[in-house]
Parts: structure tokens; sequence; C-alpha cells
């Protein structure tokens, strides 16, 4: 009992809220208008096709978002996650070439790429650093080695078989957005009905009450930025295979596109606040975006320009909200 009042003050967005509620109808609805607008201005937009690519071009981003929206909910930010693509499908490539099956080749993405997320979190919490100088640093570092071990050219010569994950359809369904949903279900019940998703809550909620209450905060960070991590190169295995070869090349600017993702859902940078089923539709927002402004004719740099104006409306919300549950 004394442990969830002493951090009951923030922790606010485990249990279903009416504030909950109402940010994700908000979000919905924002989902929906856009989805109207874009199908009135081009009707291509609205065709199964179309809305299947949608799905299968933000599943990327959204088992990445996952991630992120654990290590946001910390108070910590992990900006090396697109190395870590990168660097975790060129893994995969050299497992398959290796003569390994696509499962072995992605579990062993998947580890090294935690490996790199535990790397992170102990240098972040041994020396007291903020997470995001540690993980730009390891953006470099993991990008560069990426390089080296490539020579800077792309990994090819995969079976005919390699690209299944990545392209590939079960019932109908592209097989990222299968993995997408899975990911999508366990995380969910991971962070809403465990010890371990309430500790992430309440150390990035109030990190002192969270000791006072026996929260070992430096595990829960770390272990967060292993699960980031580990998203990153899911997501990167699933990569290669879409492009049929291990790429050093992909993921720049990645990193920006998950944070906009869990950020428009209302994960605070502040940390203590948000869900990831909100980060997912953050995520299907940017990709709606995105699709809807190629198909009327819309230069790719005024999206980049709308994608940061849309950025800083969502911190600049962000911040108003916070103030708001201090006052």
């Amino acid at each position: 009992m004394q442990k969830t009042t002493a951090i009951s003050g923030r922790f606010e967005d485990s249990p279903i809220t009416i504030r909950g509620v109402v940010d994700e109808l908000v979000l919905i609805m924002i989902l929906i208008a856009m989805i109207i607008l874009f199908g009135a201005l081009n009707k291509n937009f609205l065709s199964m096709n179309n809305m299947l690519n949608i799905l299968r071009q933000i599943s990327i981003y959204g088992i990445m978002a996952a991630g992120m929206t654990v290590v946001l909910l910390c108070g910590h930010i992990d900006i090396s996650v697109g190395s870590v693509v990168a660097f975790s499908g060129v893994v995969t490539a050299y497992c398959v070439q290796a003569g390994t099956g696509m499962f072995t080749a992605t579990v062993a993405a998947i580890l090294v790429a935690m490996g790199i997320g535990l790397f992170n979190g102990l240098i972040t919490v041994r020396f007291a650093l903020p997470s995001m100088l540690v993980t730009l640093g390891t953006q470099q570092a993991v990008r560069g080695l990426g390089y080296v071990i490539t020579n800077g050219r792309p990994v090819y010569g995969m079976p005919e078989w390699f690209g299944d994950l990545g392209g590939g359809y079960f019932l109908g369904i592209p097989r990222p957005v299968i993995i997408l949903v899975a990911v999508a279900i366990v995380s969910i019940v991971y962070l809403k009905y465990t010890r371990f998703g309430r500790d992430i809550y309440a150390v990035g909620g109030n990190k002192e009450a969270a000791r006072l209450c026996g929260i070992h905060s430096k595990r829960v960070i770390v272990s967060a930025l292993v699960i980031c991590a580990g998203c990153a190169g899911l997501s990167g295995a699933i990569w290669a295979a879409r492009l049929t070869s291990g790429q050093p090349t992909v993921g720049m600017g990645y990193e920006m596109q998950v944070i906009a993702a869990a950020v428009i859902g209302g994960t605070s940078l502040n940390g203590g606040q948000g869900n990831i089923a909100r980060s997912f539709l953050g995520a299907l927002i940017l990709g709606v975006l995105y699709n809807g402004l190629n198909l009327v004719g819309v230069s790719p740099y005024w999206q980049l320009v709308a994608t940061g104006l849309i950025i800083i409306l969502a911190i600049v919300l962000d911040s108003i909200r916070s103030l708001g549950g201090r006052s």
C-alpha cells in the first residue's frame, strides 16, 4: 500500500484514466480526419493495397516505438536506435550467409542489439551520465563498426526465402504487420500488468519516491535501454529481409521518427506518462501523413518541415500538460 501511495501522483497512465481515454480518442479523431482528407485528395489513398503498404511501412517504426516508449517512461532517451537497426540488419545478413535459418539469424541480431543496449545502460547508470550523450556516442560507434565489418558495402547474396520476413504475407497480411501486432500485445500487457512495468512508471515519475519504495532504479533504467535496443534489433532483421541485404547505411534519422511517434502519442519526455498503444497511434499518424503527402505530390523537403513542426507541437503540448499536472 505504501508503494502505491508514494508514486500515485505520477503513476497515471498504467491504469485506465479519463485523461488517457480522452487522449486516445483525440489521436483516433486526428487519424480519421487525416484519412478522410487524403482519401478526398487522392482516390488511390483508400485502396486496400495502399492501406497495407502504410501498415508495412510503419511496422519498423512501430516496433522501435515500443522500445523507445519504455525508455522515455523512465525519463531517458536512446538516439542510437537507427545505428542499431543498420548493424542488426548486417548481423542478420551475415548469419544467413553462414547457413543459419531466419529465426536463428533474427535471434542473433536481437541479442547483439541487446548487448549494445546493455552497454548503454551500464555506462549511463555507472557514471550517472545523461543517456542522450551516451547513446550519441554509441550511435557513431555502432554505425562506424557496421561500416568496418562490411567495408561500407551492402551484404548481398541472400537466399530467396530471406525476403519473406520483410516482404511476405500470411493470410493476406504483411508479416511485419503481424510481428508489430505481437510486439504491441506483449508490450502493452508487460507494462500494464507486471511489477516491472509499474516500476518503469515509478522511476520515470519520481525517482526518489521509487527509491524509497525499494525499487532498484538503476536496474530498471538498464533494462529499459536493453529492451529498446532489442526492439531496434528486431526491426533491423525485418528491414534487412525487406531489402534482401544487409545495408550499413540504413536507419539514419530513424531515432527522430521513433521519438516523434512516441511524443505524438503522448509519451512525456519528462518520464512517467504515456503508454505503448498511443505510441503506435503516433506511428500510424506519421505513416498516414508521409504516405498521403507523397500521393498528393508534396515535396519530400516539405515533408521534413511538416514532421519537424509536428514534433515541436507535440513537445509544446507535452510541456503544457506537465506544467498543468504540477499545478
